[in-house]
């Protein structure tokens, strides 16, 4: 077994593509439409879907916004320098939640940036 997908609903998908392709570095791997039942998927991702990881965006036609609700937690990035990171992201327009800094009780680097609706991307910095 292995992990294909994580499901995000996005109130606004050329936003949220925008967010995670130029802000954050991914790709658009493929894109679908259902005109039947109102919806549009976006698979971003760091690399092909047969070997990585990959978000889907899901655009529910009409609903421009969601209840975060109490369980859900966050998509992890592992990044080479997580201020380095934080200020690139900065800089092209996204949010900095938690500058880069030690985890609480222990020594792994983290910061947090927030996507357009508002989901947590925490950034890992790479051990050396």
């Amino acid at each position: 077994m292995r992990l294909l997908h994580t499901m995000l609903r996005v109130g606004d998908l050329q936003r949220s593509i925008d967010f995670y392709t130029r802000i954050l570095g991914m790709k658009v791997l493929r894109q679908s439409e259902n005109t039947e039942y109102k919806y549009t998927l976006a698979f971003v991702g760091y690399g092909d879907e047969s070997e990585h990881s990959v978000l889907e965006l899901t655009y529910n036609w009409g609903v421009e916004k969601y209840e975060m609700g109490t369980a859900y937690g966050h998509i992890a990035l592992e990044v080479d320098n997580a201020a380095q990171a934080c200020d690139r992201i900065r800089e092209a327009g996204g949010r900095v939640t938690r500058e880069a800094g030690p985890v609480k009780g222990g020594k792994t680097v983290i910061a947090f940036v927030e996507d357009p609706d508002g989901y947590k991307v925490e950034l890992i910095e790479k051990h050396s």
